[in-house]
């Protein structure tokens, strides 16, 4: 019985898995979205593959940390700024531009490389593809969530994307590997062009309802935004610890950008091919782990996940830096790989459930602007730290800080996923309301944040006749008759709704609602409802057929 049990709870999370990766495959906004993520994920890995081995083979280790640097120390300035945009335009259009700007400076390199121009030219255009580049982690994942319809649906395609991050970590280095190998960098660099071109082609047209566009302000107003997206970081203790775990995991990814040319060329001695070979061991571990949680997650305890995923990323290097021999590194880098995927699955659908979606892009953004501080930071002080202490000095002392830092967290992250599951069950009342039902996912998710419950005894009146209306309310277990001039005009039971004519119509309440049985209420206020339901034109086309229905049966202004 006790052996049977675990066996069930795994065939139901991977039915619940199932039925949500189905529902993604499905939505053909949702492929092409995330294809585009695909390709453009494969882009920057063969381009940080090929653009590494040009710089070792010119500098050694310290020039390949200087250009990692170089490359995304902009970044920090570009991505908060770039960010506003995509919370003031439809973030397709974003993402579309940074392709287009990247694919176009990327082609420019490989131009310049191809005649055997100056290498601080190459390097300065590889600098404009990347802070083209940086904006579009945040604006994908912030189109994300206005693209799915439950919150296992998001998770679902944040499962996706992950694995299709972890294919590009395998693709592309094997492009780049067998470019280098049986052409030139120069035919690697011209890949990486094209693959951001195409990211960009298959987001054209998108096929949803946007929220509404926050209008053009002026440029204090846009430094008041950017410091609304830091603000939004630190907004409570929960996105705190997330945000802070994932900056500890970009700081070793930025120690690994190094440790990936550096143990290869300098330990093992295997030249260009041994950096393809241990950056796609990377890629297939993270298959491997993005398989393993889209099968068995279920949409929960993603933030114990996202733990886990941050402490592999530190704890195979310092055991690299124990057991340096080629085939443990190899093993080792593949668990880096899994803790990848499993970082990725709580960070990027985590924020975007515990934070405004009118910030999202800002949020992530600030996120990305800390990102590239914290990776070239890493990169930095990785050839200093491999000087004073040789690469495997290095790799003990640099992977310890994650698994500590997460050690410290952990209750704090079961304590989140608590919070979350308790969240999804009010999600799943709210959607059966057909009112709200057609409000994208990240509105609901926002409702059931604000949403307060409430119990009412059998026989007491929710509101009276006659009472100024400040909220509305959704029925999750009970009975309500709805009485108005003294008679019954109906009863109303789990799933349906009431209080919506007086917050619309700016009346007071038409009707008196009693309790025929211990009712368990969710409650919006009047603000909140307003603002859902009058954004999005199909919720406001159910709405106005509610208002019909209701006050067809009964209106006391008619019936006075």
């Amino acid at each position: 019985m006790s052996a049977g049990r675990p066996r069930r709870r795994i065939r139901q999370r991977l039915a619940v898995s199932g039925r949500a990766f189905v529902a993604v495959a499905r939505a053909a906004h949702l492929r092409r979205a995330l294809l585009s993520f695909g390709a453009a994920w494969t882009a920057e890995w063969a381009f940080t593959v090929a653009l590494g081995v040009v710089a070792f083979r010119q500098g050694g280790a310290a020039a390949v940390g200087l250009v990692a640097f170089a490359r995304m120390a902009p970044s920090a300035l570009v991505a908060p700024l770039a960010s506003t945009l995509a919370d003031r335009f439809r973030r397709e259009h974003v993402l579309i531009l940074s392709s287009l700007v990247r694919g176009v400076a990327i082609a420019a390199a490989t131009l310049v490389l191809a005649l055997g121009g100056p290498s601080a030219a190459v390097y300065a255009l590889a600098v404009v593809a990347t802070a083209a580049f940086v904006v579009f982690r945040p604006a994908h994942s912030a189109l994300l969530p206005a693209l799915c319809g439950s919150p296992l649906e998001l998770t679902s395609a944040n499962l996706v994307r992950g694995l299709l991050d972890s294919l590009s970590t395998l693709l592309g280095p094997l492009v780049a590997t067998v470019l280098l190998a049986f052409a030139s960098p120069v035919a690697a660099f011209g890949a990486t062009a094209w693959l951001a071109l195409v990211a960009g082609v298959l987001l054209l047209r998108m096929p949803y309802e946007a929220p509404p566009a926050a209008p053009s302000v002026a440029l204090p107003r846009t430094v008041r935004d950017i410091g609304a997206g830091f603000r939004g970081l630190w907004s409570g203790l929960d996105v705190r610890v997330l945000i802070g775990l994932a900056l500890m995991q970009t700081f070793t990814r930025g120690c690994l950008n190094v440790f990936l040319v550096a143990i290869p060329l300098e330990l093992f001695h295997t030249g260009a091919p041994g950096v393809g070979l241990i950056t796609a061991t990377v890629g297939i571990g993270a298959i491997a782990g993005s398989l393993g949680a889209l099968a068995l997650t279920g949409g929960r305890r993603l933030a114990a996940i996202e733990g886990a995923g941050v402490a592999l990323w530190g704890l195979p290097l310092t055991l690299c830096g124990v057991m340096a021999n080629q085939p443990a590194v190899l093993a080792l880098f593949a668990l880096i790989g899994v803790g990848n995927a499993l970082v990725d699955v709580g960070l990027f659908t985590l924020p975007a459930r515990l934070v405004p979606y009118e910030l999202l892009a800002r949020i992530f953004g600030a996120f990305e602007s800390l990102v590239a501080v914290t990776v070239a930071l890493g990169s930095l002080i990785t050839p200093f730290v491999i000087g004073a202490l040789g690469i495997r000095g290095a790799l003990v002392v640099l992977g310890l800080p994650a698994p500590v830092l997460v050690a410290l967290a952990w209750r704090r992250l079961h304590a989140i996923d608590g919070s979350l599951v308790h969240r999804d069950r009010e999600v799943a009342v709210l959607r059966s309301v057909g009112v709200l039902a057609p409000l994208p996912m990240p509105t609901i998710d926002s409702l059931a944040l604000h949403a307060a419950s409430m119990e009412v005894a059998a026989g007491q009146e929710v509101f009276h006749q006659g009472d100024a209306g400040d909220s509305f309310y959704v029925i999750k277990a009970g009975e309500a008759d709805v009485v108005g001039d003294g008679r019954l005009v109906r009863t109303l039971g789990a799933g349906d709704c009431f209080g919506e004519i007086a917050l619309l119509r700016d009346t007071p309440r038409t009707a008196s609602v009693r309790a025929r049985t211990t009712l368990s209420l969710l409650s919006l206020s009047r603000p909140e409802f307003i603002l859902a339901v009058g954004g999005f034109s199909a919720s406001t086309r159910e709405v106005d057929g509610l208002l019909r229905t209701r006050l067809t049966a009964f209106d006391p202004a008619r019936s006075g």
